[in-house]
Formats: C-alpha cells, sequence, structure tokens
C-alpha cells in the first residue's frame, strides 16, 4: 500500500489532536479564574457519585424512557469510540483491521456488539430530533435557546447519526469484498455482522472498485468526523460528555437547603461586637458576593462549562413555570458566556482588560436573580449536580451588600431579621403569646 495516505492520516490526527488539547487548556484557564474553593474530603463518596451520576446516570431514570435513549446513545456513542484505536492504528501502519489478527473468534463478537449500539445511537438520535423540532417537548422549544444553542443540539445529533451510518456501511462494504476474496480484504475474514449485512443487497451489485471506494470513503470520513466531532465539542453543549465526570467528583456533599456562610461578614459581627478579638491587622474584605465571573468559584465555572442545556433545572423552577424572566439553565449558560469572554479577553491583550461588562447586570438582570424562590429545585433536578443557584445567590449577595440594591418589602424583612431576630415585625418577648390565646 501507497505510505502517502499513511503520511497524511498522520498529519490530519496529529493536528486535530493539537487543536483539541490546545482548546481543552484554554478553558481549563478560565475554570480555574475563580476563587479557590477545596473539595478534597470524603472522596469515597465523591467516586461514588462518579459512577452513579456520571456513568449511571442516576437522576436521569426519573423518567425511564428517555433516561434509556439517552444511555444507550451516550454509552454507544463512547464505546464504539474503543473502535477508533484499531483505525488509528491501521491509520498509522497501514493496516487493515488489524485487531481481527489477534482478536480470533472474539472479534466478530466484538464489532456484532458495536453495531448493535450504532444502531441505538441512531435510533435514540432520531428520536430525540423528534423530540426537539416536532413533537417541541416544552423544556427543550423555550426561548432562552433560541439561535445557536439550539442549533448545535441538532448539529450533534445529526453529527452522530451520520457518523453511525458510516461504520455501518464500512463494515457492510468490507464484509461484502471478503466475500469476494478480493486483495486483503479477503486475507483476513471476519464473516458477516449483524445488522451491517442488512445492506448487502445495496451494495452487491456494485464492482469490486467501487466497493473499495465505498469502505475507504466511509473509514475516511468516519475517522474524519470523529476528528471533526472532538474538535467542535469544546465549543458545544455536549462538552458536558468530557466534564460530567469530574463534575459528579466535585459536587457539594453538603445538604442542599444548606447555605455557605461569609466567613468575612462573620468576623465583621464578630469584631464589632467583640473589639477585643480583632486582629492587629484586620482589614475590611475587598467584596461581598459575585459581581463577575472570577468571583465565583472555580466549582462554579466548572458548572458552567459543565451545563447540557437540557432545561431540566428552567422544567422545575417555579418562577420560570409561573412566567418570570429567571430561568436556571440560562444562569449557566449567561455565565458560561461571559467566562468565554472574559478568556478572549485575556488571549488578546495578554492580561484581562476592563471591557466596561460584567457577569451582574450585563449577562444576568436583577430581575432574573430577585425572581429565585430558593427552593433548590434546579439543584435536585440537575442530572449532572450542577447548582445555579449558587451564583444566583452569590450574585445575589452583591446587589445587596455592595449595591444596596433590593426591594423594600426585602429591605424590612432584613430591618425585622437584625431587630428581633425574626422576619416578623413584633418583639421576640411576643413571639410565644398565641400559646396563651389559644387557651
Amino acid at each position: 500500500m501507497s505510505i502517502i495516505p499513511q503520511i497524511l492520516f498522520i498529519i490530519i490526527s496529529a493536528v486535530a489532536i493539537w487543536f483539541f488539547s490546545k482548546k481543552i487548556m484554554t478553558i481549563r484557564r478560565n475554570i480555574l479564574l475563580g476563587k479557590d474553593a477545596d473539595y478534597s474530603d470524603r472522596s469515597s463518596e465523591r467516586w461514588k457519585n462518579v459512577l452513579l451520576l456520571a456513568f449511571g446516570q442516576k437522576k436521569m431514570f426519573r423518567n425511564p424512557l428517555v433516561a434509556t435513549l439517552h444511555l444507550f446513545v451516550y454509552v454507544g456513542f463512547v464505546i464504539i469510540n474503543i473502535e477508533v484505536l484499531e483505525i488509528l492504528i491501521d491509520g498509522v501502519f497501514g493496516t487493515h483491521r488489524i485487531f481481527s489478527e489477534y482478536g480470533g473468534v472474539i472479534y466478530p463478537y466484538l464489532i456484532n456488539a458495536f453495531e448493535f449500539l450504532a444502531v441505538t445511537v441512531l435510533i435514540g438520535c432520531l428520536i430525540f430530533l423528534i423530540r426537539r423540532n416536532i413533537v417541541k417537548v416544552k423544556r427543550l422549544a423555550s426561548p432562552d435557546l433560541n439561535g445557536w444553542p439550539r442549533s448545535d443540539a441538532n448539529y450533534i445529533l445529526i453529527t452522530e447519526i451520520v457518523l453511525m451510518a458510516l461504520f455501518l456501511t464500512m463494515n457492510a462494504a468490507d464484509t461484502v469484498l471478503q466475500q469476494r476474496g478480493y486483495g486483503h480484504y479477503g486475507e483476513n475474514s471476519t464473516g458477516n455482522f449483524l445488522f451491517s449485512s442488512l445492506l448487502h443487497p445495496l451494495l452487491s451489485g456494485l464492482s469490486d472498485g467501487a466497493l473499495v471506494g465505498v469502505e475507504r470513503t466511509c473509514w475516511w470520513l468516519h475517522i474524519l468526523g470523529i476528528f471533526a466531532f472532538l474538535n467542535y465539542l469544546p465549543y458545544s453543549k455536549h462538552l458536558h460528555i468530557l466534564l460530567a465526570f469530574p463534575n459528579a467528583y466535585y459536587t457539594r456533599l453538603q445538604p442542599m437547603g444548606k447555605m455557605s456562610n461569609m466567613p468575612a461578614i462573620q468576623n465583621e459581627v464578630l469584631y464589632a461586637m467583640q473589639p477585643e478579638l480583632a486582629p492587629a491587622n484586620a482589614t475590611p474584605p475587598d467584596k461581598f458576593g459575585a459581581k463577575e465571573a472570577t468571583d465565583l468559584s472555580w466549582r462554579n465555572l466548572l458548572d458552567a462549562y459543565s451545563c447540557t442545556e437540557c432545561g431540566r433545572c428552567s422544567a422545575a423552577c417555579p418562577a420560570t413555570i409561573t412566567g418570570k424572566k429567571l430561568s436556571p439553565r440560562k444562569i449557566m449558560m449567561s455565565t458560561r458566556d461571559r467566562l468565554e469572554d472574559i478568556g478572549k479577553n485575556i488571549d488578546q491583550n495578554g492580561e484581562f482588560k476592563d471591557d466596561g461588562k460584567t457577569l451582574l447586570h450585563d449577562y444576568i438582570s436583577v430581575e432574573e436573580l430577585r425572581a429565585c424562590t430558593t427552593c433548590n429545585s434546579c439543584v435536585q433536578e440537575c442530572p449532572v449536580s450542577i447548582s445555579p443557584l449558587e451564583i444566583i445567590l452569590e450574585l445575589r449577595r452583591s446587589l445587596i451588600m455592595e449595591e444596596s440594591n433590593a426591594p423594600q418589602e426585602w429591605n424590612a424583612m432584613f430591618s425585622n431579621v437584625e431587630n428581633n431576630f425574626a422576619p416578623w415585625k413584633f418583639s421576640p418577648d411576643d413571639r410565644d403569646k398565641w400559646v396563651s390565646e389559644m387557651g
């Protein structure tokens, strides 16, 4: 065989892997722009979450039918790409189905399993396309997905369908050539494969040369499609295919209703009440809450990049359901958009130059933040343990503590809590009067 295809394959592979690695390192850099946070505790529980949430997709199975389809698409696409290892070796060394020489009787069973998964991926992606574009499931057709996010989902589904079709067609052409004993195809017979053999009637009328053209074209398009998919992934919501695993590992293990206190505020109150405890070098905190994406923790920013945009959070959000402007999904998308803009700013200038924008106000509005009821429904529903609520709380803290920007009703409640230790405007001494009144 000519060495030119091998050289071309090596060059294309190296370029694709380099571009992918470069973008992944940029995303890593962007995530680490966030504030430090420690999630190194309780490692056994964290690995359990990786197995149950990322691999097992535990939360998805609240809707068993959709979960099963998603599991087939996800697992099928990942496992089928194990076959990419054989393609890579064949491409570099100019071999053909190198594993069949060493796999013996196991090899046909393995490819048959891959074909079964390929068919389930095809069916699953077709159903998901129908749900998005014909049935128009409400959470997949909401306005916050208008434009690129909606197109992105369709592009990925169509790409997966095309890749699976190429895989099956390649196998079909290959096995027909094996049956004819043509060239190196006939030297390593694998026998027919369960699903691709159904395509034999469509190919049997072609000449040997045409069949080789079909097989080689499908082989090249399949691997080029995978390389293209690999480099598209970091720009797509489907980056969660990779980030679901670290996201599940670093998930919060505290009860969902527990809010994190602000040590700076606690210290300020403590020092006001007991000045003798204040260290000599005590200084007030630079800021309270988060106004910019980089004021959030790296874990919040990992959440933003891990968002699948599935909308389960917004579908369960009482504010979204009742027509308020808030959409937890949009909170995550806006955070990611701002972080990407910050990253581009750094790439262009060598460091971040003020662009006159902030996450709060320019990407996420006050109206959105005030609509949140802090009920944790979004956190409960997210399949990969994302917490839009934590970002909302940090932005809201900045609004109130940095800008004194709160509705009058909230200010009255804050005053009551400060003076009466309760949201209601009556003395703590009168709090148990209702007991005597009942008598």
